[in-house]
């Protein structure tokens, strides 16, 4: 007898009707180990299950994609390298969102730890991390201490293992009270014809273990991520990993020592479900079997079981295949480094996982239904009603008033406080920090740059999914474009609730159609990514979904860093142009949210070919020297965008809206897409290269003086900029010192 009960099978997260299947695919009941193993490869953070069906419906080719989703992270081609040699870049996005809620700061430690080795597996050495961080409202009892945590964990893993964290996005809804969002990306440059993969290969090749001991932290970790919270967040604690990025560290350079040799046929990364995934996806990528001794595998606690050492999700630890005779020269680098190393198997030909403990056999399982035929849902979904339209909103009074209470409000205020505890600048490449556009990193000894950008925003795909997601693609694009970089490739984390409610299955279907309309438009393929689902929490009372977050993080390329953009104005009497989409859309605007408490209408429309063509016209401005500051349009609209670009050069500005136009708040705060502001000494240069590429160019005035001020018929309004710089810089600093 197995002893497996309904319980039992409840407990490890699958339904009947799944255990069933299981006893199907193995022709028996399966003992505890192998229900382990099968519960996390059939988890929803492991398998898609729910998800599958749609993502294969996204773009993701290209002439300059080396390698697209299915691997570790993606490979794009950025060019030569200072020898000649062909580069690449290596990126990814991963979440750790229910970890991060449970214990803040381990939780966000080890999602960079996690998102950094997907990286480095490939044979890339890491130049960038950064991040997209969503939490509940500020006033929520246990939301400081969240905050708190989150921001110190991603600080001490980046810092401590030396690479750069350069920017990334912060935002605040009553919706993430019962579930953060803690999502990382990691970006690295290897050479193109020196990428590592997964699939295991050769027949009696041996199977090795490196990195730190298997512990008894992150059992049950991609369970625990793949369910609804409760209200026993406490008793989930032992199931989040406990990071040490000085080990990491120690991987990275013995894993890129090993690599400048011929010894690897493959080499995967523990990350969810640790040996268990890392060991099946190998073997299934290389259409194989495994045999490992669980005997042989580190632990630092004594009387681990199989059980325990294939579900650990301990941290900075790899699983590789290498070839017959380099075990020795292997192990040499490992020790040298202080890592363990140990030589737990090898590959077989019999398309099975067999596992032995202390003489006996504990697991023996066909391996394609733990992989390739896991179980694929075509979940039930229907779509999210139109918004209805706007109705009439009030009028802006005071334009400076306004604008000096939104950029003092949680989403838009200075994130100066959680920039200072991050290392921008380690590896000394960082060419633009936190609170551009873009970051943008130096590729070492090149004039190439990377431009990375993650984006999102929520609350357009809450209203509706299609233009939310494509929104969020287009911003990326925009604020790659902004800097001067040509847009390449995404990678992404999407972040939902429950699947099983046809309502978010919805949105999930609606958030990829947009994405991949998008991508498609503008030839900007999805190379890697990562799915969370069943983010809401029962802990909040009645429970609680979180807003649909499909994060994207964007990646472009800039042949020569000398013709970088920035936002911060750099000169007194410049001409103000507001160049690309029109103005005026109030609907879902922070505006109308932060000033009249009203999250109200259809999201502002997404013009692809438009988004197109503005982008492109930037960079060639940008290339040709014709403007000296750009910024993309966003939250907040005209008004956030100039106050923006005030602050970062310290240098007011005075503008005035059209007479045509009727709104002052909807030309000043619409969020319309397709925009663009720039500073520029010729005008006229500017604005016939505008009108040839069709789009509209308004000028708005003139930069100078210490005031940010807007004129009108009505009479002047304005405020002195230090005034400004005090309402946004405050919210962080008196929370945070409260």
């Amino acid at each position: 007898m197995s002893g497996i009960t309904p319980e039992v099978v409840e407990a490890h997260g699958l339904s009947p009707e799944e255990y069933d299947r299981v006893v199907s695919a193995i022709g028996r009941e399966p003992n505890l180990v192998e229900l382990g193993i099968f519960s996390v490869m059939w988890s929803e953070h492991c398998s898609y299950k729910s998800s599958r069906i749609h993502l294969k419906k996204l773009p993701t080719e290209a002439p300059w994609v080396i390698c697209g989703p299915g691997e570790n992270a993606g490979v794009i081609d950025i060019g030569d390298g200072p020898d000649g040699t062909k580069l690449a870049a290596i990126f990814k996005m991963e979440s750790h969102n229910h970890p991060s809620y449970i214990e803040p700061y381990q939780g966000a430690a080890t999602g960079v730890g996690g998102i950094l080795r997907d990286v480095f597996t490939m044979g890339a050495r890491p130049i960038a991390n950064m991040n997209a961080l969503r939490f509940g409202r500020p006033g929520h009892p246990k939301m400081k201490h969240l905050v708190k945590g989150v921001v110190a964990g991603i600080g001490g893993y980046g810092n401590c293992v030396g690479v750069p964290t350069v920017g990334g996005e912060t935002n605040f809804h009553k919706a993430y009270d019962g579930n953060i969002l803690v999502n990382a990306m990691t970006v690295g440059i290897a050479d193109a014809d020196r990428i590592f993969y997964s699939a295991a290969t050769g027949v009696g090749n041996p199977i090795v273990y490196v990195g730190s001991k298997t512990g008894r932290d992150g059992i049950h970790g991609a369970t625990m991520a793949s369910a609804d919270f409760s209200e026993d967040t406490e008793e989930k604690r032992p199931t989040v990993q406990v990071g040490d990025p000085f080990t990491e560290k120690l991987l990275i350079e013995a894993c890129l020592e090993l690599m400048a040799t011929d010894a690897i046929v493959a080499i995967q990364d523990m990350g969810a479900a640790g040996l268990t995934s890392s060991s099946v996806e190998m073997a299934t990528n290389g259409k194989a079997g495994i045999r490992l001794d669980m005997s042989r595998v580190p632990c630092r606690e004594e009387g681990m079981t199989p059980y325990e050492m294939m579900l650990s999700e301990s941290q900075e630890r790899m699983l590789m295949v290498l070839k017959p005779g380099k075990e020795a020269m292997a192990e040499a680098i490992f020790r040298k480094w202080e890592l363990d190393f140990a030589v737990i198997g090898e590959v077989t030909d019999t398309g099975r996982m067999v596992l032995d403990f202390e003489g006996e056999t504990v697991c023996d399982i066909p391996l394609g239904p733990l992989a390739e035929q896991a179980p694929l849902y075509d979940r039930p979904h229907v779509p999210t009603n139109s918004p209805a339209p706007l109705a009439a909103v009030p009028e802006c009074e005071d334009v400076a008033s306004d604008l000096k209470a939104l950029m003092g409000c949680p989403d838009l205020a200075s994130r100066e406080w959680i920039w200072r505890q991050y290392d921008s600048q380690v590896g000394a490449d960082t060419l633009q920090k936190p609170g551009g556009d873009a970051a943008v990193v130096r590729v070492h000894g090149t004039r190439k740059a990377i431009a990375i950008s993650t984006d999102c925003s929520p609350r357009y795909c809450f209203a509706d999914p299609v233009e939310g997601g494509k929104q969020a693609v287009a911003e990326t694009w925009r604020n790659i474009c902004a800097v001067g970089a040509r847009p390449l490739a995404i990678t992404n984390c999407l972040n939902f609730a429950n699947p099983q409610r046809p309502e978010i299955m919805g949105q999930i279907v609606g958030c990829l159609e947009g994405m991949g309309e998008a991508c498609r438009a503008l030839d900007y393929p999805i190379v890697s990514g990562n799915v969370s689902l069943y983010n809401e929490s029962k802990a909040t009372g009645g429970g609680s979904a979180i807003l649909p977050t499909p994060a994207i993080g964007g990646v472009g390329l800039l042949d020569d860093h000398e013709h970088m953009a920035t936002l911060r104005f750099k000169a007194e009497s410049e001409t103000i142009l507001v160049i690309g989409g029109e103005t005026g859309h109030l609907g879902q605007s922070l505006w109308l949210r932060e000033l009249h408490g009203r999250e109200e209408g259809p999201p502002p429309p997404v013009g692809l070919d438009l988004e197109r063509r503005a982008g492109e016209t930037v960079r060639e401005l940008i290339a040709a020297g014709s403007v000296t500051a750009v910024h993309d349009c966003s939250d907040g609209g005209l008004a956030v965008a100039l106050a923006e670009m005030a602050l970062a050069g310290d240098i007011g500005f005075a503008v005035a809206m059209p007479e045509d136009r009727l709104s002052a708040a909807a030309f000043w705060f619409g969020e319309d897409q397709a925009r663009y502001v720039i500073t520029t000494s010729v005008p006229a240069m500017v604005e016939e290269v505008v009108e040839k590429a069709g789009l509209s160019a308004i000028a708005l005035g003139q930069t100078g003086g210490a005031r940010a001020v807007f004129r009108s018929i009505r009479g002047d309004a304005s405020l002195e900029l230090a005034e400004l710089r005090e309402a946004h810089e405050s919210f962080f600093r008196d929370w945070m010192e409260d």
